[in-house]
């Protein structure tokens, strides 16, 4: 049994949450202190946004808010929470339209529809900004106003979205038996960030939060830039976002993501999500600042299943970045 899981689940939204944190010793050999990953790929939709969306839906349904005959969910998504909304959805028998845009991928539009979703995809960006969100949040908006029991469960605003992360920090914290020196959370909603943040100062734990921004994303004030990878960082800060949370920030390019998830495969046979890959490349930054001796947590989103056309493709790569597959072809006995 995994850790924090039941023995015997009585229906999928039991199997949310109480992932496995796992110790990474090959990652940085030559590095004095233990790493561990929280590993949210294990959650039945395959990311931390399972606890997203069931938080964003349990209480509606529960309060009879929410009905199979008359309600409809209505949420904009660049994947994983569109995913963990598709699942608990049909769990709940719940229709379920997802806005996304036409940088989302294949696989994942395969994904929602596999769940019996509704896709909307937006073909053209805001005129205002050049950006796909405030066309995705018009859009939402609009089928919202005129379809009848719509319920939007905005992840951008609504404080339920951090509120699910406390339990994710709590799984940590308990693992760890209060000793977690060094959290590092990528953010996008700043769900996570801001829910581990909370939970850890209202428990007065000595943890340095360090927020792992995309390069090219506005989140901390940087002027926004071009990003190919979905999921990480924003063109606009979200209403969600509290800078004072994040003790550092650590701003990491495409290519160190791509590069860290591959480092990550080739030392500790970890297939992981781009994101995941940031915060091996923020942990990789800070490492000669980070006293011997302390524990450091990597939030792990997903898994890299959904990157195999992108962060695990050889073409791809080649055809973004060029000839770097010295970045991650290092022997495993040195450090990075």
């Amino acid at each position: 049994m995994k850790p924090g899981r039941r023995a015997l689940a009585q229906g999928l939204r039991e199997t949310i949450g109480g992932t496995p944190l796992v110790v990474l010793d090959r990652l940085l050999p030559d590095f004095g202190s233990r790493i561990y990953a929280k590993m949210e790929r294990f959650n039945p939709g395959g990311s931390i946004k399972d606890r997203t969306a069931l938080r964003l839906l349990a209480d509606k349904v529960a309060s009879g808010e929410l009905e199979p005959a008359r309600s409809v969910v209505v949420e904009s998504s660049s994947g994983n929470l569109g995913v963990g909304l598709a699942q608990l959805c049909r769990s709940y028998g719940l229709r379920f339209i997802c806005v996304v845009d036409a940088r989302t991928t294949a696989r994942n539009i395969a994904l929602l529809r596999a769940y019996q979703a509704e896709v909307e995809i937006v073909t053209e960006p805001d005129a205002e900004t050049g950006e796909f969100l405030p066309a995705r949040l018009r859009r939402v908006r609009e089928l919202t106003e005129t379809l009848p029991g719509a319920y939007w469960p905005n992840q951008y605003t609504n404080p339920l979205n951090p509120i699910a992360h406390h339990r994710t920090m709590e799984e940590i914290d308990r693992a760890l038996g209060g000793r977690v020196d060094y959290l590092f959370s990528a953010v996008s909603t700043f769900g996570t960030l801001r829910g581990c943040a909370e939970y850890i100062r209202a428990h007065d734990l000595d943890t340095t939060v360090v927020g792992v921004d995309a390069a090219g994303s506005a989140i901390f004030g940087n002027p926004p830039g071009p990003r190919l990878l979905p999921g990480h960082g924003a063109a606009i800060r979200p209403p969600l976002a509290d800078l004072s949370l994040a003790d550092e920030v650590v701003h990491v390019p495409d290519l160190d993501s791509v590069a860290a998830c591959r480092r990550l495969v080739r030392r500790e046979a970890v297939l992981a999500g781009a994101s995941s890959g940031a915060v091996v490349a923020a942990l990789e930054q800070l490492a000669d600042r980070i006293p011997a001796g302390s524990h450091c947590v990597l939030v792990f989103p997903d898994g890299g299943d959904r990157y195999l056309d992108t962060v695990y493709s050889d073409a791809w790569v080649h055809q973004h970045f060029g000839s770097v597959s010295h970045l991650w072809e290092t022997p495993l006995t040195t450090s990075v």
